[in-house]
């Protein structure tokens, strides 16, 4: 616990005698994702070098580049788009059900993400959700910075509603189909239902009080300094580069264009479609050529 008030006056110290943290301050963190491959049963038959092969065509979806914008209280964070080293191209599939760039204010609480989904503008607002983070005293180096260790849990709604999960588009259809099916039949179905939407998902953060910003990637913040790791299921995003007070500055503001819905209207909107797009295909495969 001491050596987390000599970091604190240590950050304090750096707060207010360097010109890095004026008031109108602003940097820059490269964070790199990176998720392991799980092909399952169905990888079991592959050969290596099939394996190597889908590996390289999913390279795009597992590792990812992020940029978040920051300076004292606001934050923009996307991605950093790249091509597809096999076909040149951006993964517009993986598009649909990634998280678009995402503002983030923690003085007034303000969260607005711009999300995309099959060519339609969507603008996510709501407020900003706070954690509660537990802090440890663990400590660990990230290039130049000292880390310590915290952890929080969420539902796994909070960390992929921006995602789309045929599970949880079966659960939604047995809530919403609930009067037709017999009464000690739809008890034990909500049941289920209830116990996979509170699912909680353990959070792994390290923050530096070297950077005295409560921000990090994501919608993640609330911590005594900048996050530079976090891991959430199988997937850790690393900060790979920060630079403070860039030459070229940029206006942090919220995304202000597109259909005004919440996380929940939004994770609704598009299994609607993706159900749709499912019986679509069900159709068309059932006629005669």
């Amino acid at each position: 616990m001491n050596s987390i008030k000599i970091s604190f006056v240590t950050a304090l110290f750096f707060l207010t005698s360097t010109v890095t943290f004026a008031q109108d301050f602003q940097g820059k963190a490269y964070y790199f994702s990176k998720t392991p491959m799980n092909l399952g049963a169905w990888g079991a038959r592959l050969s290596e070098q099939q394996k190597k092969q889908v590996e390289d065509r999913l390279k795009n979806r597992l590792e990812k580049t992020y940029i978040l914008t920051f300076n004292k209280t606001e934050s923009i964070y996307k991605e950093d788009e790249k091509l597809d080293a096999i076909s040149g191209a951006t993964d517009t599939w993986g598009n649909n059900f990634s998280p678009g760039p995402l503002y983030k204010n923690v003085k007034t609480k303000t969260f607005v993400q711009d999300q995309e989904f099959y060519g339609k503008q969507f603008l996510i607002k709501e407020e900003l959700q706070t954690l509660e983070w537990k802090i440890g005293t663990e400590t660990k180096q990230i290039g130049n910075y000292t880390c310590f260790k915290a952890t929080c849990k969420r539902t796994d709604f909070d960390v992929s509603w921006w995602n789309f999960s045929w599970d949880r588009l079966r659960n939604n259809y047995v809530e919403n189909k609930s009067d037709s099916i017999k009464t000690a039949d739809v008890a034990g179905l909500k049941s289920e239902t209830l116990k996979e939407e509170i699912d909680m998902v353990e959070i792994e953060a390290w923050y530096t009080p070297m950077i005295p910003v409560s921000q990090g990637p994501d919608d993640y913040w609330g911590l005594p300094g900048l996050i530079l790791e976090i891991s959430v299921n199988n997937t850790t995003l690393l900060c790979s580069k920060i630079v403070m007070n860039p030459e070229e500055k940029i206006d942090i503001e919220a995304p202000d264009k597109g259909k005004e819905v919440t996380k929940k209207e939004y994770q609704e909107i598009i299994s609607v479609k993706m159900q749709e797009m499912r019986d679509n295909r069900g159709r068309n495969s059932g006629r005669r050529p």
